[in-house]
């Protein structure tokens, strides 16, 4: 123990005392009162725009890959030379038993458009039996709308089952839309490869019933694809009863590449195949990208409320200069000025790092009720899907990644700390008492 002190160990409560003495300034010390303060609402909102952006942008990639995943399988097989597979029911049977592959999808697909009294799009239309159908989580919701689900109970789910009998085709909410069409109207579909003339390929024109409107949750999917039974698909598309390929689904789809190997040996020549990554590098890349450089960016809204730490400390310690010394005559050590000054800057960043971790968690546990409010004060949908793909503004937090980002907060508040301490730890008491 200090003489003329109470107990000094390192981070003794006369120290937490003294700290907490500094950041109550006086009025005429109300100068570094406000700096203190900017500081801690920098960190706090700094930490909270780190989080939720974050948040959001895992919440954005995570969403659109369950989308994509749940719409496309993770692998597609096919002939190399595109031609149609005619043993697809052996060959899906194959790849069904690689281990790690859950399900095998035989299906065609091809471009048309799609035409009626309203208006005239493009449509991918994909060809799929009503057991594969059924099991694709994406259409099967509860927005789906059936023509031959009509006596369901209250409880009951709508399903596809009755969709190879149908005679029609599914389409999306927004296709439905555009083309202002309901269950049981009429579709029709026009693909350029119709049979040959003498003038050339005429197209292939026919008029489909419309016995399903279902909603994925994706613009580009609700808008532009139609789902056709398999058979009738086969006939439209003249594939000879066969199809144009298999889309595999797998157990981990993030680590599709360990699957690509067996599902070619099981596959066997003449065969190809794409992976979901492959089709859809482009828009993850862009998306991992932005997502390191908004981190990036944004973690400086954090640096710079460090500094004001810093500023403010070495305000502070200027205006306490004769305490200092005076603290230094009474046998106070450098360590322990060192560690009031920390404890004074470790506060303001600690509270502001605590505060922007509560608030980011409350923003992004209502993200979609904030993007309501904006949209009904502004009268502006601020999460255009048609812009953004998805219908509802997703925020998913990363723990891993709210704890680096609490601590690169925290570490940051520290270290600006150091300069400070360490000059108030140097100064001379004879050299600040001369002047008093």
């Amino acid at each position: 123990m200090e003489k003329g002190l109470p107990d000094t160990k390192p981070f003794a409560p006369f120290e937490w005392m003294l700290a907490g003495r500094y950041l109550r300034a006086r009025r005429r010390e109300g100068f570094i009162s406000v700096i203190s303060l900017f500081s801690f609402l920098g960190i706090l909102l700094g930490v909270a725009t780190l989080i939720v952006v974050m948040a959001v942008l895992n919440g954005f990639r995570g969403e659109l890959l369950d989308k994509i995943l749940g719409f496309q399988g993770h692998v597609s097989v096919y002939h190399a030379d595109v031609s149609p597979i005619q043993d697809y029911q052996d060959l899906a049977a194959r790849l069904a038993k690689v281990p790690g592959v859950t399900r095998a999808v035989p299906l065609v697909e091809g471009q048309a458009m799609a035409s009626s009294l309203h208006n005239n799009t493009g449509a991918l239309v994909r060809g799929i039996s009503e057991a594969d159908i059924q099991k694709l989580p994406s259409l099967n919701n509860k927005d789906l709308r059936t023509a031959f689900n009509k006596d369901l109970l209250p409880d009951e789910t709508p399903s596809f089952k009755g969709f190879d009998a149908s005679g029609g085709v599914a389409i999306g909410e927004r296709m439905a839309w555009r083309h202002q069409l309901g269950l049981g109207s009429r579709i029709t579909i026009i693909s350029p490869d119709g049979p040959d003339t003498v003038i050339g390929n005429a197209p292939r024109i026919r008029d489909y019933p419309v016995v399903a409107i279902f909603k994925v949750g994706m613009s580009d999917y609700d808008e532009n694809v139609i789902y056709m039974p398999l058979p009738e698909a086969q006939d439209y598309f003249v594939t000879d009863d066969g199809v144009n390929q298999i889309e595999v689904m797998v157990d981990d789809p993030d680590s599709v590449e360990q699957y690509t190997m067996p599902l070619m040996d099981a596959a066997g020549d003449g065969m190809a195949l794409s992976t979901w990554k492959d089709r859809n590098s482009t828009f993850f890349n862009a998306l991992a990208v932005e997502r390191n450089v908004m981190f990036l960016v944004l973690t400086m809204i954090i640096l710079v409320a460090a500094l004001n730490i810093i500023s403010g400390l070495i305000m502070l310690v200027k205006d306490k200069g004769r305490d200092i010394a005076i603290l230094r005559t009474m046998g106070a050590t450098r360590g322990t000025i060192q560690r009031v000054f920390f404890l004074t800057g470790a506060a303001i960043g600690t509270a502001g790092t605590l505060g922007g971790f509560v608030v980011g968690l409350l923003i992004c546990l209502n993200t979609e009720r904030i993007r309501q409010f904006i949209s009904w004060v502004s009268g502006v949908d601020p999460f255009n899907p048609e812009l953004y793909y998805l219908a509802q503004l997703p925020a998913r937090m990363d723990s891993y990644q709210t704890v680096l980002i609490v601590l690169m907060s925290l570490a940051l508040s520290f270290a600006a700390t150091l300069y400070p301490s360490w000059r108030a730890a140097k100064l001379d008491p004879v050299e600040a008492l001369r002047y008093e």
